[in-house]
């Protein structure tokens, strides 16, 4: 295991039983990254300036949008967690964390999961702090350092900006994990902006990601007074401060062509006006 720095130590004291075992760590290989995902990426990156600090999600949307900051300068990493990408652009001299207020000089999460590439990368690696998750994804936290970017991903997106990104209907997808904390970090943080990056449709483009309502039983993991930017392959739409038919005209310019004509009608038929 890669012994990792921060407040991560355990007394000797506190602990009843240990338990040896020579299993090596669980080894995630990056996601292969589509078209798709190599222009969502670009669009991200068009959000994202020199000194901004960074929280990335994993899969391969974080990872294309890495692979487009390799000209940026002095950006900084405070996340729930990373993964491969981020040290690519460590050894490039991208992320430097020199223009962070909390914990300058510091890439800061509390946990990562990768190939042995990072492993190697955290070990005894005194940039990398690593926090209980109640200390890096305290919004008050987030926000004290400036022009935070968090970028994160979901399922669906109404009409109005609600994101559902936890669910499928009543399905369970996945966990909240830490995006309304990040969002809200960000929204607090002076310069902050928050981005949720998605495909334009799903079941092999059957599916509008962007709806005139979410799914019943969907849960809303980020409200609409919450959300900043959504991006698709298509476009960046700013949301924030927007009223719902400024923000149904932004969404649809970013939702697959397909499917435009219907949300048009859709949203002229929920609410008796056009757009």
């Amino acid at each position: 295991m890669p012994r990792t720095l921060g407040d991560a130590f355990i007394h000797v004291s506190d602990i009843d039983y240990i338990v040896e075992c020579d299993s090596r760590p669980v080894i995630l290989n990056p996601p292969s990254i589509t078209d798709i995902d190599e222009k969502i990426g670009g669009h991200c990156a068009e959000l994202i300036r020199d000194g901004d600090c960074l929280q990335l999600g994993i899969g391969a949307v974080p990872d294309s949008i890495l692979g487009f900051l390799k000209h940026k300068k002095d950006l900084g990493v405070h996340t729930e967690m990373f993964s491969d990408g981020v040290v690519d652009l460590v050894e490039a001299g991208v992320i430097t964390c020199a223009r962070k207020n909390y914990h300058p000089g510091k890439m800061v999460a509390t946990f990562f999961m990768g190939t042995e590439k990072l492993y190697r990368f955290v070990h005894n690696n005194p940039m990398v702090q690593m926090y209980p998750v109640h200390i890096t994804n305290n919004p008050a936290n987030i926000a004290l350092n400036d022009n935070m970017v968090s970028v994160n991903s979901t399922i669906q997106v109404d009409l109005t900006g609600q994101a559902a990104s936890e669910s499928i209907g009543y399905k369970q997808f996945s966990g909240t994990g830490g995006q309304a904390d990040f969002v809200r970090g960000a929204a607090w943080s002076k310069g902050g902006r928050s981005i949720l990056a998605f495909h334009s449709t799903a079941a092999g483009g059957k599916i509008s990601r962007i709806v005139p309502h979410l799914d019943e039983g969907a849960v809303v993991t980020t409200t609409r007074s919450d959300i900043h930017y959504a991006v698709t392959e298509y476009g960046i739409a700013d949301l924030r401060g927007k009223s719902v038919p400024a923000r149904a005209k932004a969404l649809i310019a970013i939702a697959h062509p397909d499917f435009r004509g219907e949300l048009k009608k859709e949203f002229h038929r929920i609410y008796n006006r056009k757009i």
